[in-house]
C-alpha cells in the first residue's frame, strides 16, 4: 500500500506515471549493490563478478520477453531506447519519410523534430475520435518515400491500444523499418517478441514496479549493424550504448519481468493473475464513475489497456473543468492521480492527443486520467467517486 506519510495510505491511480518498486525487485537491487558493485568492464574479481550479474539478468530479461540476449540493448529509460531507435537509425539512412502517429509521446516527438531538422519530412498519421489509427490511412502512409515509422502501442493519456501487428506487418511487406514505444503495453503483460513484426521497440522499467533510469530498446539483429550510437566511449551494449551499465538497476528490471512471469504461470494454472484482477478493479471504478455528472470517457472502450481509466471532466451544467485544478485538489484528499502524460507535467497546454482526436477546443484541458496497479485494494477504489466529486465541487465552485 502506498503511503505519502506515516499515518495516512495514499490511494495511487497514476501508474502510467510511474509505479512503486516491488519488494522483491528493493531486495534484488540491495542485494546486488553489495555483491555486483564493480565495474562490468574490469577483468578483476569485483569487475568479473558485475559482468557475471549483468548477463545473467540480460538472460532473465530476454528470456521473459522470448528474444535472444543480443536482442537486448540496455538504456537509462523509454526516452533513451526511444532516441536510440529512431535517431540512430535515420542517421544510418539518406533522410526519407519518417511517419508518426498523431498521440504519440513526447519523446518520440521531439525525435521527429529533430530529424526534420536534419533533412527529413515527418508524416503524422491521424487517428480517429477514439484515439485509434486510421489504417484506410496505411497505403498513404506507408509509400515512398516513407523510409521509418513509429506508433505508440498503448496510448498512456487516453488508454487506446493500437492495431501494432497488422501496422508491423504492413511496414514489413514494404520493408519499412518499424519502431513502437511499448512502455504502457509490457506493464501490462510480457511480450512475445520472436512473433511480433517489430523491429525496435522501447520500454522502462518503472512502469512495470522495477526501478528508475533503466529500460531496454529490443533490436532485431539485422538492425544492429546499422544503428548508429548517439553516445561513444567503452564501447559498451555492443558498442551501442556507451557507459558503465548500472548492474544493479538492470537486475531490478530483471526481478520486476520474473515477478510479471510468475503471475502469468499462475493465471496459466488459477485463470487469474494481478493483471486480470486490476482490470476487474478497473472494470468496477468505471462503472461507479458513470453516476457522476459531467464525466465523459475518453479512448478507445474495447481496445485499451487494462488498468486505465480516461475522462474529460466537467461540471454536471457540462462545463469543462481543468484536468490540472481536479489532479491537485485529489491530492489534498490523499488521491494521486493525472490530467495527462507525466512528461507535459507543469505545461498548462492543451492536450495534443486531445487535438488530435478532435475533441472540443473547451474541453481540450479537462483530461483525467486514472491508472491503477495491484497495490491497491477494493476498500479504496470505493472512496475515489465520492473524493473526485469533491474534487469536482472545489474546482467548479472558484470558476
Amino acid at each position: 500500500m502506498v503511503r505519502v506519510n506515516s499515518s495516512r495510505p495514499e490511494i495511487y491511480l497514476d501508474a502510467c506515471a510511474t509505479t512503486p518498486p516491488g519488494p522483491a525487485v528493493i531486495q534484488r537491487i540491495m542485494e546486488v549493490q553489495q555483491i555486483a558493485w564493480g565495474n562490468p568492464s574490469s577483468i578483476h574479481g569485483p569487475g568479473i563478478c558485475a559482468a557475471e550479474l549483468l548477463e545473467r539478468s540480460r538472460q532473465t530479461t530476454a528470456s521473459c520477453l522470448m528474444a535472444n540476449t543480443t536482442d537486448v540493448l540496455f538504456t537509462s529509460g523509454a526516452t533513451e531506447s526511444i532516441h536510440l531507435a529512431l535517431l540512430g537509425t535515420a542517421r544510418s539512412m539518406q533522410p526519407g519519410r519518417l511517419v508518426i502517429s498523431a498521440v504519440e509521446h513526447p519523446a518520440v516527438v521531439a525525435v521527429a523534430q529533430m530529424l526534420n531538422r536534419e533533412g527529413w519530412e515527418v508524416f503524422t498519421w491521424p487517428v480517429d475520435a477514439l484515439g485509434r489509427i486510421k489504417l484506410e490511412a496505411v497505403d498513404s502512409m506507408l509509400a515512398p518515400p516513407t523510409r521509418l515509422v513509429s506508433v505508440i502501442w498503448g496510448q498512456s493519456e487516453v488508454g487506446t491500444i493500437q492495431p501494432i501487428k497488422t501496422i508491423g506487418r504492413a511496414c514489413r511487406d514494404r520493408g519499412i523499418p518499424f519502431h513502437t514505444d511499448a512502455t504502457q503495453v509490457l506493464s501490462q503483460g510480457l511480450l512475445d517478441w520472436a512473433s511480433l513484426p517489430i523491429d525496435l521497440l522501447s520500454a522502462s522499467a518503472h512502469k512495470l514496479q522495477g526501478p528508475k533510469g533503466i529500460g531496454l530498446l529490443l533490436v532485431r539483429p539485422e538492425f544492429l549493424s546499422s544503428i548508429q550510437p548517439l553516445q561513444c566511449g567503452g564501447g559498451q551494449e555492443q558498442g551501442l550504448r556507451a557507459g558503465t551499465e548500472p548492474v544493479a538497476l538492470v537486475a531490478g528490471m530483471a526481478t520486476a519481468l520474473e515477478q510479471m512471469k510468475k503471475l502469468a504461470s499462475d493465471f496459466d494454472q488459477s485463470k487469474q493473475n494481478q493483471v486480470s484482477m486490476v482490470k476487474v478493479m478497473r472494470d468496477a471504478l468505471q462503472k461507479n464513475l458513470l453516476t457522476i455528472p459531467g464525466l465523459y470517457f475518453t479512448g478507445d472502450q474495447t481496445n485499451r489497456l487494462p488498468h486505465h481509466i480516461s475522462m474529460l471532466v466537467g461540471t454536471a451544467q457540462n462545463q469543462p473543468l481543468s484536468g490540472r485544478a481536479v489532479v491537485r485538489e485529489l491530492a489534498k484528499l490523499g488521491l494521486a492521480a493525472s490530467s495527462g502524460s507525466a512528461c507535459m507535467a507543469g505545461q498548462s497546454k492543451n492536450s495534443m492527443v486531445l487535438e488530435a482526436m478532435q475533441v472540443n477546443s473547451e474541453w481540450l484541458q479537462s483530461g483525467l486520467r486514472f491508472s491503477l496497479g495491484p497495490w491497491l485494494i477494493d476498500e479504496q477504489m470505493q472512496d475515489v467517486p465520492d473524493l473526485l466529486q469533491k474534487a469536482i465541487y472545489a474546482v467548479a465552485s472558484v470558476v
